[in-house]
């Protein structure tokens, strides 16, 4: 049976070292496309050491792709990698990330969901430092053809866009090389780099890191509304809705309402096809 779901359920927490300093902020903030221009204040808080921020969805790579690589090879799921697709990522801040940082990862298997084509298992880590709770995370794998063993759809969590014009659209140019650099966080799924394994895949060719666009949405998003102020995330979450290329321009649009901030990306030109969708930024 590829997918046990008792099995899954009962799998003990997965508990990982973090670690990371300014050079793995740096090149992650860079690889989302941080540094243009690379003498504008505004981005020298993302690349100069002296000044930086950590922008809090590094979270999804500290520790070198630990913190979202690896968490599937659980007892109970044995299934074609292929078949398997990240459908939503959500993250809440207890408190900004330090630089450097130490940390301990505690990750666990906290639903499976029954969608009748798929099964979505839903992973949640926890992560602290000496000092206490530092983020916690949530990934949702879909496992294609793994659904109708009885079990519940789980919440409606969809965020759909408000019903008027958007407070702010902004265009993010991606470089055609971009997931060659963006991998270099820990991703090295060749999907993202090798043309025949993305065409076996069913791509034209290699695809962009849904974690990069998620990077470089949270960015755009906190320098248009918030000023640039990371500390002022407490919350951000997306559903992975389709797939953008490498040297493609995202276009985002968004809305702002009291304590929270939505948005919808899309391909610049390929208006009707969501990359991102019901993405949501909680403000302190």
């Amino acid at each position: 049976m590829p997918l046990d779901v008792p099995a899954v359920l009962a799998a003990p927490p997965t508990v990982t070292d973090l670690t990371w300093d300014h050079r793995d902020v740096l090149l992650y903030h860079l690889a989302i496309g941080a540094g243009r221009p690379a003498t504008d204040p505004g981005e020298l808080r993302y690349t100069l050491e002296s000044a930086l921020q950590v922008l809090p969805s590094f979270a999804t790579v500290a520790g070198g792709g630990q913190a979202a690589g690896g968490g599937f090879a659980l007892p109970g799921i044995d299934v074609d990698p292929a078949a398997m697709l990240h459908g939503a990522q959500r993250l809440t801040l207890h408190r900004p990330l330090p630089v450097p940082g130490k940390a301990v990862q505690t990750t666990r298997v906290t639903e499976v969901l029954d969608r009748g084509r798929a099964a979505v298992v839903v992973l949640r880590s926890d992560v602290a430092d000496a000092d206490g709770p530092l983020w916690t995370a949530e990934g949702d794998a879909h496992l294609r053809g793994e659904g109708g063993f009885g079990g519940g759809p789980g919440p409606d969590r969809r965020r759909p866009a408000p019903d008027r014009a958007p407070d702010r659209v902004l265009h993010l140019a991606t470089r055609e090389d971009q997931a060659l650099l963006y991998r270099l966080c820990g991703d090295f799924n060749p999907l993202h780099a090798d043309p025949a394994v993305a065409a076996a895949a069913g791509f034209d060719r290699p695809i962009l890191h849904g974690l990069c666009t998620y990077g470089m949405v949270l960015k755009a998003v906190v320098d248009a509304h918030l000023g640039g102020e990371v500390t002022r995330v407490a919350a951000y979450g997306t559903r992975f809705a389709g797939v953008l290329h490498p040297g493609e321009t995202v276009c985002v649009r968004t809305w702002q309402d009291a304590g929270e901030i939505r948005a919808l990306a899309t391909a610049a030109d390929r208006a009707d096809a969501p990359v991102l969708a019901d993405t949501c930024l909680t403000v302190r």
